[in-house]
């Protein structure tokens, strides 16, 4: 089962379920201007444990009817029970949803309970076992290495794992080293993963939440990159600026030496992701 077009780059889009009645209307004109770009699919993120389960529904449902785009649930699976998992995905199938983003996911803060899942290979055979071949099967992988993994090796074998028990495709954590992709790929290459592996691509527009998030999920943000950011201070506009120089440079290398497409953790908004868009002339 193939869903990735390999003559040319493939885009694609990451929402978070929104938590208002304000905050849906937003992102369904986020989606309305993304989908004018013809992406391959969007995203919806999956809470911890299942927590925005249902609004991950809706806003797949809402985002899929307004777009006309393919919409890719994810699907977490720590904390979670097989028969979780089996009805999510029956109510999928049902639903016409053929394209998942299988991940072990985060426990609920205070939770301790791992459920009947422990990792993300786990599910992804899961989801085979139940349902053969008819979902397109995205998973995650990290350039720079899980910060939970106890060295660069035990987290490659970690997402062969997940290859070998049925993934389609990959998307990465973001990161800001065009090296370490690279290294990365052949790193994959030397151990036979052959899947197609997507860069993941954060915009810089708020250096405080950006150094939040950076700090949980362990993507490295190059020392120059940090200090630039925190010599800029309150000065949103400068920030703005440099980090579309970063992104953009990034983005045009990737390109240029070979990924095979970009997908973009838009936080909801338009205009970061719109103004790479523009500045790498993909019109």
């Amino acid at each position: 089962m193939s869903d990735i077009e390999s003559d040319s780059p493939n885009f694609s889009f990451e929402f978070f379920p929104p938590k208002t009645r304000e905050g849906a209307i937003k992102l369904e004109k986020v989606a309305e201007t993304l989908a004018e770009l013809d992406p391959r699919f969007f995203s919806v993120t999956f809470g911890a444990g299942g927590s925005t389960r249902d609004n991950t529904r809706e806003t797949v449902d809402r985002i899929s009817e307004i777009s006309g785009i393919c919409v890719a649930p994810h699907l977490s699976c720590i904390g979670s029970t097989q028969e979780g998992i089996r009805e999510i995905l029956n109510d999928y199938l049902e639903s016409g949803i053929r394209h998942l983003v299988a991940l072990r996911g985060d426990l609920p803060s205070g939770t301790r309970d791992f459920g009947e899942f422990r990792y993300a290979n786990e599910l992804v055979e899961f989801i085979r076992k139940e349902t053969g071949d008819k979902f397109f099967i995205e998973v995650a992988c990290y350039p720079e290495f899980h910060p939970q993994a106890p060295d660069a090796g035990t987290d490659l074998q970690n997402f062969k794992r997940k290859v070998e028990a049925g993934a389609d495709s990959a998307i990465t954590q973001y990161f800001f080293n065009v090296d370490a992709y690279f290294s990365f790929m052949d790193d994959c290459e030397q151990m036979g993963i052959d899947i197609p592996i997507l860069p993941g691509i954060m915009p810089i527009n708020n250096y405080t939440q950006l150094a939040r998030f950076s700090d949980a999920c362990g993507a490295e943000i190059p020392r120059w990159i940090r200090r630039r950011l925190e010599g800029y201070r309150d000065d949103i506009a400068s920030i703005k600026a440099f980090g579309l120089e970063v992104v953009t440079s990034l983005c045009s290398d990737l390109l240029e030496q070979g990924a095979p497409g970009l997908h973009f953790y838009t936080m909801n908004q338009t205009e970061p992701v719109m103004t790479i868009w523009n500045s790498l002339g993909l019109d």
